[in-house]
């Protein structure tokens, strides 16, 4: 049984999702204290949420609400709940993503309806998904690939339902031209639709779905995640698993092999958190330690290079890591004691240091140990959640 001690809060139990905010949506992460929003990096089209299109390179806090839950950050959009239940949105909206039913851009949020039962949210790129507390499953913006799982490719500008079922528990989408989605149930069972280029679905094809279909028969699937046709799933025994592109070694098998049904990287079970990048992996292990591969020439691996590798690395030797989160290029970190860290490129700002200066290892963000979320963008921009 593991403990950890967030802002001051302990938390005990195995978590099989890969972040507390994840977690919490699910209803198996206790309340912690009422967070301030913060945001960092590019904002173009008013994606920071701060009232202006003014970039900045180190947080900004997003008006002085206390009341913000959950965040997603996608390529110049941004959602988030607040602990009502409302879904809100801000940014560019050129495909509908913000789900206001246009494709204005706002730079402050917005509230997406009038609901109060959001309790899930997953933004990647310019495509959006939500899961209600009835666990139904919701979405809207960009469907050029049939991610939507709607059944055609019509982008819509408000969240439509997909199909009737109640037992949805996680959703995240990927990221590029061709895009995918990955979806699991309250039984355990991996679901995917959309494109499936470079066998991206593990369907053990390549062909697109508009409609969610079952990867294999087990239900014992706990998260999944995509960005760029290379996709990483975690099992609830622990054991890490791969599939889609593999160019330059994204799914950490050890090759460059391309493989359209997952794949077991290597045989450890000690794998806790995961999320992929753009053609890159980073994961958790249930020691606290933190390992990436795939590509590494912007310095996205953390390793301190520009290093490419096709199996996992260690990144340092802390033992404290409790969260990540890899947007397009750039990556951001918790710990347990609450610190920020960012690394990779940082052309907007995005890393939160106060410059534009590049990383290719972890540095912490301020002195703050109060940071409980972080969500990196599928663009130049990064969110995160403070209690301060």
């Amino acid at each position: 049984m593991a403990t950890t001690t967030v802002s001051g809060v302990q938390y005990s139990g195995s978590w099989s999702l890969s972040s507390v905010a994840n977690a919490r949506a699910l209803g198996t992460w206790p309340s912690q204290p009422v967070p301030y929003l913060f945001t960092i990096g590019d904002n173009a089209s008013g994606q920071l949420g701060v009232g202006n299109i003014t970039s900045y390179s180190s947080p900004k806090q997003v008006g002085s609400l206390t009341t913000w839950n959950l965040i997603s950050c996608g390529s110049s959009v941004n959602l988030a709940t607040k602990t009502d239940g409302t879904l809100w949105a801000w940014g560019g909206s050129g495909f509908g993503s913000t789900g206001l039913g246009n494709t204005n851009n706002y730079s402050s949020p917005k509230q997406v309806g009038s609901l109060t039962n959001w309790s899930f949210i997953s933004l990647r790129q310019y495509t959006a998904f939500g899961i209600k507390t009835n666990g139904t499953l919701w979405g809207w913006g960009r469907n050029q690939s049939g991610q939507l799982g709607l059944g055609n490719t019509t982008y819509y500008s408000s969240p439509v339902q997909i199909g009737a079922l109640t037992n949805w528990a996680f959703v995240q989408g990927s990221a590029g031209a061709a895009t995918s989605t990955f979806a699991i149930k309250t039984d355990g069972t991996l679901w995917a639709w959309g494109s499936g280029g470079g066998g991206v679905l593990g369907l053990g094809n390549t062909t697109n779905y508009s409609s969610p279909k079952q990867i294999g028969a087990l239900t014992t699937w706990a998260k999944v995640s995509s960005l760029l046709g290379n996709t990483l799933a975690l099992k609830t025994d622990g054991t890490l698993w791969a599939w889609g592109n593999n160019g330059v070694g994204q799914l950490g098998l050890g090759n460059t092999t391309y493989y359209s049904s997952p794949k077991q990287i290597g045989a450890l079970t000690t794998w806790s958190k995961i999320d992929a990048g753009y053609s890159n992996g980073i994961a958790i292990k249930t020691d606290g330690t933190m390992w990436s591969w795939g590509q590494g020439a912007f310095g996205q691996l953390g390793l301190g290079n520009t290093t490419s590798y096709s199996s996992p690395k260690q990144i340092g030797s802390a033992t404290n890591w409790l969260q990540i989160s890899a947007g397009l290029y750039s990556t951001g970190a918790l710990t347990t004691i609450g610190t920020l860290y960012t690394w990779g490129p940082n052309s907007s700002g995005q890393l939160g240091q106060g410059n534009t200066t590049n990383l290719s290892a972890p540095k912490q963000v301020g002195t703050l140990t109060s940071w409980t979320a972080i969500s990196a963008g599928s663009s130049a921009n990064t969110t995160a959640i403070a209690s301060v």
